[in-house]
């Protein structure tokens, strides 16, 4: 995954790229050594352009769903029902729909799962789970679309009190 060990063992240096490649991903930059702004810069371009390739690589296809019918104040609509033993109780009404919903084609469901190998799971402040590889594919592919490579960049900020090291800001261009 790495070419510079960054004084670390194996699985500890994965880890900590990951967790840089993830928060370059999700917040568009992130501030760090020089030498890990390298590793991850180079890591970030490969997703990236893994993402730009495939971002079209799609069809739409009808799906059948089962939800919850609701009526027209946006309330579940329920049914009283009697059980085995006599007593009742309510349950929501079900209904099968057809829906229109983008079906990855093979090449991009492989690039998806590279994306998810290479990414951590994120939640949002309100603890609902973030799709990273689709906010590759949706938000980021698209505005990069025209470049050949160079997704990120890194500025160098000087060196950092205390130990000294180069500290760079690398971020998505």
């Amino acid at each position: 995954m790495a070419n510079r060990k960054l004084g670390r063992t194996a699985d500890h240096r994965q880890a900590l790229l990951k967790n840089q490649v993830t928060n370059v991903i999700l917040h568009g930059q992130i501030k760090t050594t020089e030498s890990k702004a390298k590793e991850v810069k180079s890591l970030v371009d490969s997703l990236m352009s893994l993402a730009v390739a495939e971002q079209d690589n799609y069809e739409m296809a009808d799906k059948k769903v089962s939800r919850v019918k609701l009526d027209a104040s946006g309330k579940k609509v329920t049914e009283t029902v009697t059980s085995k033993n006599g007593k009742k109780y309510e349950r929501a009404v079900r209904e099968v729909v057809t829906v229109q919903a983008k079906q990855d084609k093979p090449s991009r469901l492989a690039a998806r799962r590279t994306l998810m190998k290479n990414l951590n799971k994120v939640k949002d402040e309100k603890g609902k789970n973030i799709d990273l590889p689709t906010k590759m594919f949706d938000e980021l592919a698209p505005k990069y679309k025209n470049n050949k490579g160079g997704y990120t960049r890194i500025i160098k900020l000087g060196q950092r009190r205390g130990d000294a090291a180069e500290e760079v800001i690398l971020q998505l261009v």
